[in-house]
């Protein structure tokens, strides 16, 4: 095999799909869309692009699994990735893969020569995507999970892969698996969030009107993804540009101008939607700023002024009222 060459634009992550004749199409297109719809809100914010997306197979033209016609997919390509790059490998429909279909056998041929690596080339497999995985030698060792019946298979398939149940995704190193359909979605969301921040993807989830659900390592809801399972367009308008610049000097009426609305009504609209005052968000939202700053080793005193805190003081009161353990120093 062809060795992997060395990352040239760290900024762009080629996204390639790899299809066969019966791709569920709901595996895929829900996170292409959600790539789509990221690279539409970088453009608008003044930004860059960070997704290409590509879509191979061994074939160039098939049918997907609802009969519509696919056509004009690129071949595998070669092992050289000049950037990073995500291979997306998604579900087919029936209660078992059948891995002598000449396709089949083709993309595991493909597969078997990845050579997976965290931020360089990563698998992502969409519910018995997993299951392909496996049969190519891709998860010994590994944590996966897939569609809740095909879990059995995946088992089979690679016994030394450890099979997680009920989960909605699993993360393990380069490896990143989804139970199925829908929650491919949640995992792209997640990943979304990953490179291009938290309140992005809560700006791709509100644009395809998805539920952010919580992924396998956050214990809680991260609070620029809380309080946003809702479709009321000027709360969002308010949380969105709350979370883009939680340092400004925020007030209930400046939040309500940006909602075209009365203080006192958008104060009903934050209790009634997203069940929580629009100070209480705030400070939330702030905390959230002021953890990461801590965590990439900010003072007390930086991580407050970075997050919007007037003081140190402010800072240790609002950790207090969300109920973190320890105190604001113990995490620097």
């Amino acid at each position: 095999m062809e060795p992997h060459t060395v990352i040239a634009n760290p900024a762009v992550i080629d996204v390639l799909f790899t299809l066969l004749p019966g791709s569920l199409i709901l595996d895929w297109a829900g996170p292409a869309e959600a790539l789509r719809i990221a690279n539409r809100h970088l453009v608008l914010q003044g930004q860059s692009p960070r997704f290409h997306m590509r879509f191979a197979g061994p074939t160039a033209q098939m049918p997907s699994s609802v009969g519509a016609q696919l056509a004009g997919l690129e071949p595998l390509p070669p092992y050289t990735f000049a950037r990073p790059t995500w291979v997306v490998v998604v579900g087919q429909p029936g209660e078992a893969i059948d891995v002598q279909v000449p396709e089949v056998q083709a993309l595991l041929h493909w597969l078997r020569g990845l050579r997976l690596q965290a931020g360089r080339v990563e698998l992502v497999t969409v519910c018995a995507g997993s299951v392909l995985a496996a049969h190519a030698g891709l998860l010994a060792g590994r944590r996966a999970t897939s569609h809740h019946q095909h879990l059995e298979e995946l088992a089979r398939a690679e016994p030394r892969c450890d099979v997680v149940a009920n989960r909605v995704f699993v993360e393990d190193g380069a490896v990143f698996s989804s139970a199925g359909v829908t929650t491919g979605i949640d995992l792209f969301l997640h990943r979304i969030s990953a490179v291009c921040g938290a309140p992005l993807a809560a700006q791709v989830a509100q644009a395809m009107v998805v539920a952010l659900r919580r992924g396998p390592h956050d214990p809680e809801f991260s609070p620029f993804l809380a309080y946003r399972n809702h479709m009321h367009a000027a709360l969002h308008r308010v949380q969105d540009a709350v979370s883009q610049a939680p340092q400004s000097a925020w007030s209930v009426p400046r939040m309500a101008e940006v909602a075209h609305t009365s203080p006192r009504h958008l104060t009903r609209l934050f209790i009634e939607h997203a069940d929580i005052a629009p100070l209480q968000y705030l400070r939330r939202i702030r905390l959230a700023v002021a953890q990461a700053a801590l965590q990439a080793g900010r003072n007390v005193t930086q991580a407050a002024e970075t997050a919007g805190f007037s003081s140190d003081t402010q800072l240790r009161r609002a950790w207090h009222q969300f109920g973190l353990d320890g105190t604001p120093a113990a995490r620097t």
